[in-house]
């Protein structure tokens, strides 16, 4: 059965499922739609439906509802496409899977008896997720962390996509174990994550940048694994950007470097495939595997994506369900201090060879003046104690500066929740936000 666009009716319908068979859904900006699992047995990206229970999707979502054994699925409002798929690479998924439990229950094995001579012995899956935008990375992340821990694995999961943002909001990359499967419709439910803020977007913005983040937040893993056997044995699952041409590749071997990634998954290019099997041909301990995007990842256009990134940081002030009420509250300029990375010379023109001009310093930590174009601006709140102590140190949130008053020098912000502010020392980037009505 498939439905179409503006022929999608609010009315309920329900669709028989046969085996190793999935309902597809893309569901728009506008109106809500439920969905409720009426008999047999069915997941959503490896998180299983609870029966008789009515799931809210929320909006901007493409979902695919699997099973393996048949199952009925009834669903409740409007969505933009619906149809059945009997074709999915979801077999060659659940095989990939069980490879990365097996290796899972050899690492926790070695971990209990000496310290290997081959480290990588002891080294649980650490599988990064590569291939190019729209390609079915972000789902397949969810698929191989929710099997996971359905295994009592606790696998973590590390998000360098700063274009979407599936951890905390965009334009950060970030890292959290993850102990419980998550939510069918939901966020990933996250312990205390490792929150770095990059400040954009995209990754040309400030490529130097995002190169030391990713390493400051691979350094912290190691020192997590070093000390917690269970995080080590269980691994990691690293979703990617989408860019994976000239330097976005170049950023993509950096990441598989500094993770120590020992499986790549390569969705939906055999360019890309075939490159990184033979740059890393000298790395044997390094599997390269080429798997097929499911049938139902969807190009979606520059507008498409904008309005994701938009709705992911409403979601952090309103809730994903919309249940949360945001605090707002005003300072004084002079009771915070704001920095941006990045700008400002290198050198003083004195100290550069005679006709060289000075250049940028990417990683440069630069005091930035209250403007009126921080109006909208996503601030991130640093856990640092100094201005020099920004770039290594972890976020503790975000504010949205909804309105700034020169006359009396107050600035006010968007705050998640009530309370004093960790840290005065806030980072700004080109990150901003504005309420969008139809969410």
């Amino acid at each position: 059965m498939s439905i179409d666009g503006a022929a999608a009716s609010a009315s309920t319908r329900q669709f028989l499922l046969e085996k190793e068979s999935e309902l597809r859904v893309e569901v728009g900006s506008e109106a809500p739609l439920r969905v409720r699992l009426a008999a047999g047995s069915a997941e959503v990206f490896g998180a299983e439906l609870p029966p008789e229970k009515w799931m809210t999707v929320p909006p901007l979502q493409n979902v695919a509802i699997f099973t393996w054994r048949g199952a009925t699925i009834v669903l409740d409002g409007t969505s933009e496409v619906e149809y059945v798929a009997d074709e999915t690479p979801m077999v060659s998924y659940v095989n990939v899977h069980a490879i990365l439990d097996a290796r899972r229950v050899s690492a926790n094995s070695n971990s209990s008896q000496f310290w290997p001579t081959n480290y990588f012995i002891f080294q649980g899956p650490r599988t990064i997720v590569v291939g190019p935008a729209d390609s079915g990375k972000t789902s397949l992340c969810r698929l191989l962390l929710n099997w996971a821990c359905r295994r009592s694995w606790k696998p973590t999961f590390v998000d360098l996509d700063i274009g979407q943002g599936s951890i905390s909001i965009p334009g950060c990359i970030a890292a959290s174990s993850v102990e419980t499967p998550m939510d069918s419709f939901g966020g990933i439910p996250t312990e205390m994550p490792v929150v770095y803020f990059y400040g954009h977007t995209s990754a040309s913005a400030n490529a130097e940048l995002y190169k030391v983040l990713m390493k400051e937040l691979a350094q912290t893993l190691e020192r997590r694994f070093s000390c917690f056997s269970e995080y080590e044995a269980a691994g990691m699952v690293i979703n990617t950007m989408g860019w994976v041409d000239g330097l976005g590749y170049e950023l993509l071997l950096q990441a598989i470097n500094l993770f120590n990634a020992n499986v790549v998954l390569v969705l939906g290019q055999e360019k890309l495939f075939s490159m990184l099997r033979d740059v890393l041909k000298s790395k044997p301990h390094i599997d390269i595997v080429k798997l097929h995007k499911s049938g139902g990842v969807v190009h979606r256009d520059q507008n498409v994506h904008q309005n994701c990134r938009s709705y992911r940081i409403r979601e952090y002030y309103h809730g994903i369900k919309n249940n949360l009420s945001p605090y707002s509250f005003s300072m004084n300029f002079g009771e915070i201090n704001v920095y941006r990375i990045g700008d400002g010379p290198q050198a003083p023109p004195s100290a550069l060879p005679i006709g060289a001009e000075p250049a940028s310093d990417p990683t440069r930590v630069v005091v930035v003046n209250i403007m009126p174009d921080l109006i909208h601006a996503i601030l991130a709140i640093s856990f640092a104690k100094e201005p020099d102590q920004i770039m290594s140190s972890n976020i503790a949130g975000f504010l949205f500066v909804s309105e700034i008053d020169f006359d009396s020098k107050r600035i006010t912000f968007l705050s998640p929740c009530p309370g004093e502010l960790p840290s005065k020392l806030l980072i700004s980037g080109s990150l901003k936000w504005s309420e969008n009505p139809k969410f």
